[in-house]
């Protein structure tokens, strides 16, 4: 009786973790933002004519205290600004003329100014291919004779942000060229997602986010390697106001049932320096590349990035120039893409790579209900072992003992000589 008792136990046990775990994946966090897009806020095409190849994408994500404003922008290396305000009106100010000599400080600006709490800009500047002679996948100890002339970005023809937007699905895509016969069939394309409730993207290496962060992913599609063994690196530089992201933390986890074989997530974060505060803001990424658009487990490439190092200047950017001017601090670092023995560029002509942007402390990934169970079972399963033992025990220790053997009875008048 004893033992069909906790084996309901157990089982109930089991039930309960399964359906809380699923509720916990299912809900997520609540939090929720009213999220809308606008493309060049603020131009008036009968004064002012856009150069061709140049948008500037504003996504208004309101909270209900605050507002995000993200602001993507093809002037120069393309850019991704995200600016924090406490204010639920504040807005995008853009004085075009200005704006468009990408050298004025202060031609694009929140409004009202006082309400900025926080921002930050991330950078896509280089694009760098090297000739892997050894295989070694390690641009940092190669001799310069190994890199090509690196692809400067802020010289790319970007397409018309106009023609990619989908307000309905807070996305849009951008793609550029280079004006070198490598490009001559192919594209850099940065697909930008803006989110407004807790979620995860469908397609690998499928980053958890949530109101708070956006995404982009970079494709390189279709370019022409400048050799049979060519691998590329991606030099990225983030500009903040005063706390630039300026390290970079590893997380390791035990489940990768969203991102097969990845079992680590890397953040480049904004904090205040020898501080305990909170993390402002950062940009996120899975050590993982991909050799296809859709890909299978086996077109995963690892990625690793260099450290951080301070920069000088600021960054061949319109919108960062116009935003930040003299007031800022840059730092940057490169994003290297496979590793020894892996196949070269050449065998799919395809790379991509995502990064999740937000505010704060980035999304963490809990355990799936999968892990959650297997844990429970793994766990679980000897400990009612271990109790049905002991029940069975206590149960026959405390069992009256009946004779099986009855004393012999020495007959009448039988004398023992012992």
């Amino acid at each position: 009786m004893a033992a069909e008792i906790l084996y309901t136990i157990h089982v109930l046990f089991l039930l309960s973790t399964v359906r809380l775990a699923a509720e916990i994946i299912a809900n997520g966090d609540n939090y929720r933002r009213n999220v809308s897009l606008e493309l060049n806020p603020g131009l008036n095409s009968l004064l002012t004519l856009l150069p061709p190849g140049v948008g500037l994408l504003h996504v208004r994500a309101l909270g209900k205290n605050n507002t995000l404003h993200y602001l993507l922008c093809s002037q120069g290396a393309p850019a991704l600004l995200l600016v924090h305000t406490s204010s639920i009106s504040s807005k995008v100010e853009v004085d075009w003329p200005a704006f468009l000599m990408q050298n004025t400080t202060g031609s694009l600006k929140v409004t009202p100014e006082s309400s900025v709490l926080y921002s930050n800009a991330l950078v896509f500047t280089r694009l760098w291919e090297y000739d892997d002679v050894n295989d070694t996948a390690d641009p940092e100890h190669l001799p310069p004779s190994s890199f090509f002339q690196p692809y400067e970005l802020q010289n790319f023809t970007w397409g018309d942000l106009n023609k990619t937007l989908e307000p309905t699905g807070h996305t849009a895509l951008l793609c550029g060229r280079d004006a070198s016969e490598s490009f001559s069939n192919g594209s850099l394309c940065l697909k930008f997602s803006a989110f407004d409730v807790e979620g995860r993207d469908q397609g690998w290496p499928s980053l958890l986010h949530n109101a708070n962060s956006s995404q982009l992913r970079v494709g390189l599609d279709g370019v022409a390697p400048r050799s049979n063994r060519s691998r590329f690196s991606l030099e990225l530089q983030a500009v903040g106001d005063t706390q630039p992201m300026s390290r970079v933390d590893m997380l390791r986890s035990i489940d990768d049932e969203y991102t097969p074989s990845i079992f680590k997530v890397s953040q480049w974060v904004s904090s205040p320096v020898n501080s305990t505060s909170p993390v402002l803001g950062y940009a996120q990424w899975k050590p993982v590349a991909y050799r296809r658009p859709s890909p299978v487990f086996e077109d995963a490439t690892p990625c690793r990035h260099s450290t951080p190092v301070p920069v000088a200047q600021l960054p061949p950017s319109g919108l960062v120039r116009s935003y930040f001017g003299g007031e800022h601090q840059t730092t940057g670092l490169n994003m290297t893409f496979s590793i020894t023995g892996d196949p070269f560029y050449n065998t799919t002509n395809y790379l991509s790579w995502t990064v999740l942007v937000g505010l704060g402390s980035p999304p963490v990934d809990l355990f799936s209900p999968l892990v959650l169970v297997i844990m429970v079972l793994g766990l679980g399963t000897p400990m009612l072992i271990i109790l049905l033992g002991g029940v069975c025990v206590c149960v026959r220790k405390n069992r009256p003992q009946t004779q099986v053997y009855e004393p012999i009875q020495a007959k009448p008048g039988y004398v023992s000589h012992l």
